[in-house]
Parts: structure tokens; C-alpha cells; sequence
């Protein structure tokens, strides 16, 4: 099973930097998201890992570059764009193309064609696919080699809920056999469910790198909710914490800067009665906003919006 290390990676565009002095690790047996803003160079960094552009740095499974390994298909398996494929060639010959080159027979195309359900149009033509019967198409193809390693970009492009539960649940089951899967993905609350680690950049930078529990936790962005009929008592205390409170639209009190053990601590030496209290945690997407915020390569203003909202 193939360790990715990817060094120093770095790309410029007429002299705008896509991608800065990346490097991270993708360990076998997980699942590693690799989330960032629209233009934060997340499709320029797997082709630089694949070396499909030139660029800086340099990336290797177990030790040995992509343009070195031997029917390569057989180690890496990728999906970097939607549709790759000629459109008028049947599904199934596509893939025995592929095939070909990197001595796999037949028998495993119409393996990996059952597998990601297109069994009842291997001899249609893709260029009739659906979006979606197309990424299945690509996950085929990625998956032809019984690669080690897998590097797919947005796979969940134009897949329904029922395709994105069957794609969680395929990438899953590889990592747990000891499969690298490296995914980028937008969904975040799907990416919450899949990954095991994080690598979150923006502008072409690092942001974070490791577990996803740990990317959520070091957000800052937990928050202690209290229900109290007895606030007038509790609100110094919490002051005196330096805590901070707000009231939720439903009346409970959401405490940040505070454990649940300080809140219950201070609520029973004011005196104050408390009919419920819970540590709520930040979700995935909340922390994604909170690092990215301010490394969004393209943002709409508020005016902007509010000019949509006026002409509806």
C-alpha cells in the first residue's frame, strides 16, 4: 500500500502563484479531504502530484514519482475532470482502452463496470451520459488498474443522494483495505461523514493539515448551550468568567469561551437553576468558513446580493 508525500509542491501562472510550497502526507488506510475555496488551486495541486503540470516540488508513492511507475494505472488510480472520455466510443470499449497498455483484461472491465452500476449501458455511448453516469464512468476507469492509491477530484459531481451514499460507502471499504484515497470534494457535510484527515488550503497556501476532529476542535467555535429561567443570576457570573452569552432564537442561552463544567460550576454558586446544558460542537462547515474566510479567491459582496434579492 503506497504512502503519498507530496514536497514543496508549487505553481505560477503569469505570475500569479496557484499554488505555494504545499506538502502533506496521505497515509494508507484513510480517507484524506482535500477542501478549499473555488480557485484555491486544489485541481492544480493533484495535477502537479500526477505530473501532468510542471511546477515546483515533487510528489511520490512509497518513494517513486507517477512518471516512473510501471503500467501506472495498476498503482494510481485518478479522476480529474468530469467526462474524460471520447464521446461517441462505448462505454465499455473506453475502458478496454484504458486497459489495454496496462496489461488488465476484460474480465476486470466489466468488474469495475458492475461495480459502479453501469452494467445496462456498458455499450452505450458516454456522450449521452448524464453527468453523473459519467463520473461513474471516470470511477470505473480510476478504479480499472486495483490501484493502491487514489486520487480523485469532485467525484461527487452530478451524483444523486443515493450515488453519493454508494461513493462514500466504495471509498470507505478501499481505505479500510488499506488504500490512500485522497478526494476533494465541496460537500462539506458529506466530507464531515468520509474523510479521517483534513489537507485545507486557500490561495494555493496550507491552511491546515490532520484529523478532522482536530481541524474542528482547533476552530475555536464550540459553544456551551444553557437553558435557565434564572439569567439575571447566571449572565455575571458567566461576565466574571469572561465568558460571553447571546440568546438563541428559541430562548436558550449559547455561552462561548467557557466549558459546560465552568458554566454548571458558576450556575450553582449564583444560585441559578439550569434545566439544560450541553457543549454543542462546530460542524465541519463552520470551521471550513472560519479558516478560509479571508482566503476566498473570489467573494460576492452583500451589495451584490442585495441587487439580486431587489430584481426577484
Amino acid at each position: 500500500m503506497a504512502l503519498i508525500e507530496a514536497r514543496a509542491l508549487g505553481k505560477s501562472y503569469r505570475g500569479h502563484r496557484a499554488v505555494d510550497d504545499l506538502s502533506f502526507t496521505v497515509r494508507p488506510g484513510s480517507v484524506t479531504g482535500f477542501l478549499g475555496p473555488n480557485g484555491s488551486g486544489k485541481s492544480t495541486t493533484m495535477r502537479l502530484m500526477l505530473g501532468l503540470d510542471r511546477g515546483d516540488g515533487a510528489t511520490t508513492f512509497d518513494g517513486v514519482p507517477f512518471d516512473r511507475l510501471d503500467r501506472p494505472m495498476r498503482h494510481v488510480g485518478a479522476l480529474l475532470e468530469a467526462k474524460p472520455f471520447h464521446p461517441t466510443r462505448h462505454a465499455r470499449n473506453h475502458l478496454r482502452m484504458l486497459a489495454a497498455p496496462n496489461a488488465i483484461d476484460d474480465r476486470r472491465v466489466d468488474e469495475v463496470i458492475e461495480m459502479v452500476g453501469l452494467t445496462q449501458v456498458g455499450r452505450g455511448k458516454p456522450g449521452k451520459f448524464s453527468l453523473g453516469m459519467g463520473q461513474r464512468l471516470g470511477i470505473a476507469a480510476a478504479l480499472l488498474g486495483d490501484p493502491h492509491t487514489l486520487i480523485l477530484d469532485e467525484p461527487s459531481n452530478g451524483l444523486d443522494p443515493q450515488g453519493i451514499t454508494w461513493l462514500r460507502q466504495l471509498l470507505k471499504h478501499l481505505a479500510a483495505q488499506g488504500r490512500s484515497v485522497f478526494v476533494s470534494s465541496h460537500l462539506l457535510q458529506e466530507m464531515a461523514i468520509l474523510a479521517d484527515e483534513l489537507v485545507v488550503i486557500g490561495r494555493g497556501r496550507m491552511l491546515a493539515n490532520g484529523p478532522v476532529q482536530d481541524f474542528i476542535s482547533h476552530s475555536g467555535l464550540a459553544s456551551v448551550v444553557v437553558r435557565t429561567p434564572d439569567l439575571a443570576l447566571l449572565g455575571p457570573a458567566l461576565e466574571a468568567l469572561g465568558a460571553t452569552a447571546s440568546t438563541d432564537d428559541d430562548g436558550a442561552v449559547v455561552v462561548r469561551g467557557a466549558t459546560a463544567e465552568q458554566v454548571g460550576d458558576a450556575a450553582h454558586a449564583a444560585g441559578a437553576r439550569v434545566h439544560q446544558l450541553m457543549t454543542r460542537q462546530a460542524t465541519l462547515e463552520e470551521a471550513f468558513l472560519a479558516a478560509t474566510g479571508l482566503a476566498e479567491e473570489f467573494r460576492g459582496t452583500q451589495q451584490a446580493d442585495h441587487q439580486v434579492e431587489d430584481r426577484r
